[in-house]
């Protein structure tokens, strides 16, 4: 085994003592299970490279939440693109959302999306307010039935999950069947929405088409109350910015009100 091989992540820990989030270059060696890791903001070895068992592969993927010495550090980006073309094809998360007309059955749907390889990392229920549920649907507005999905949408609690595994948004779509309950009852007897829908509205289930639906989704459902929940739209495009550390917050605030109107 080529024990030079390494995959290096961005990650961020949060400091409790300093209540600020720390950000380093974590770097694994699959050879031996090593691990290494880097100061991102002073350019210094924080940890210098050393054995560690309770780390994997499978374990490295963006989102996910590892310990390395009893810190938990959040993967928030990959650190080279060797690391992005090995590990990044396949990892996602999405929303899996269990309308109010299958909340009877949430154990069974639940118990699908486990047999089907999703891991549910978190897990919400809650009555979405009628301004919740135009701003969540906002992209059907223009559509006939935008009123009678608004209606049944805000009539009883729903679930969200964020849920994890390879290809998700694809997979979960698959799962879910074709829209209209009707139509997935004949092309997709096991699907979900066959299963436990009665139509096009209430079908059961929702699910994002796409990496930036899920990941504005899994915001508004998960931490509606956040300002990127509210404003944002993509991982990039998230509404504002936010200094990392305290020495940094003078600086940016001298960039922008003093070298920037000279």
């Amino acid at each position: 085994m080529n024990h030079s091989e390494r995959f290096v992540f961005i990650a961020e820990w949060y400091d409790p003592n300093a209540s600020l989030l720390r950000r380093y270059e974590l770097l694994f060696y699959p050879g031996d299970g090593s691990v290494e890791m880097h100061d991102v903001k002073n350019h210094r070895t924080f940890l210098k490279r050393t054995k560690y068992d309770n780390l994997h592969l499978e374990d490295l993927f963006i989102g996910n939440k590892v310990n390395v010495f009893s810190r938990q550090l959040v993967l928030i980006d990959y650190g080279d693109q060797y690391t992005a073309r090995q590990l990044g094809s396949r990892k996602e998360k999405t929303l899996a959302l269990i309308k109010p007309d299958a909340i009877s059955k949430a154990g069974e749907i639940i118990e699908i999306i486990n047999k089907a390889g999703f891991t549910i990392t978190k897990l919400k229920m809650m009555m979405l307010s009628r301004k919740e549920a135009l701003d969540f649907h906002v992209d059907h507005q223009s559509r006939p039935f935008f009123n009678e999905l608004i209606q049944f949408i805000t009539t009883g609690p729903i679930i969200a999950m964020e849920i994890l595994r390879d290809d998700a948004i694809c997979e979960w779509k698959r799962l879910l069947g074709p829209a209209n309950s009707g139509v997935a009852r004949t092309d997709a007897s096991e699907s979900i929405r066959a299963l436990f829908g009665t139509d096009g509205i209430r079908n059961a289930a929702h699910g994002p088409d796409s990496f930036a639906s899920a990941a504005r989704e899994i915001a508004r459902h998960l931490r509606p109350g956040t300002l990127r929940a509210i404003f944002g739209k993509t991982k990039i495009q998230n509404a504002v910015h936010c200094t990392d550390l305290p020495e940094d917050g003078l600086l940016e605030v001298q960039y922008f009100f003093k070298i920037l109107d000279n």
